[in-house]
């Protein structure tokens, strides 16, 4: 883990939606490191390769082609050395099957893609700046759907 910057990973299929992710950070006044990958095959295996920084939050789509996030989700949860990692769903998905399904395997937060650009500045600064040592401890369900 680095001090000086939040180090952050989005894995989602969609260029547009990669691109406002980015853009996002880029205008908050938060000093993070961002990398994408455009689906869950080329994210495991950069977390699977050797000397590698890990992520302090890693932001996972549900629905990407080749692996989806629930597969790389479940891949991530059973695997120690990725269990500092907080797993944020990062979804147009608002189905409650899906809902419970990612808090039941170990993801730490589930956010709905906002549908506009302030939104998003939003929920990724509020997001980034959770105490995830507190925020993980005693994980429940009211404080896993993040709701703006």
């Amino acid at each position: 883990m680095n001090e000086d910057y939040i180090d952050i990973i989005l894995a989602d299929d969609d260029e547009d939606d990669r691109l406002f992710f980015t853009d996002a950070f880029e205008e908050l006044k938060i000093t993070t490191k961002v990398s994408t990958y455009n689906d869950g095959v080329y994210l495991m295996d950069y977390l699977n390769s050797e000397e590698i920084i890990l992520p302090n939050v890693l932001f996972l789509d549900l629905n990407m082609p080749r692996k989806s996030g629930m597969e790389c989700l479940r891949e991530i949860r059973a695997n120690d050395k990725f269990k500092d990692i907080a797993v944020a769903i990062y979804s147009t998905s608002a189905s409650e099957e899906d809902i419970e399904k990612t808090f039941v395997y170990g993801a730490n937060i589930y956010i709905k893609k906002p549908d506009n650009f302030k939104k998003l500045k939003k929920v990724l600064s509020e997001v980034v700046t959770i105490n995830w040592q507190y925020h993980t401890n005693g994980l429940n369900k009211e404080i896993f759907l993040l709701r703006l």
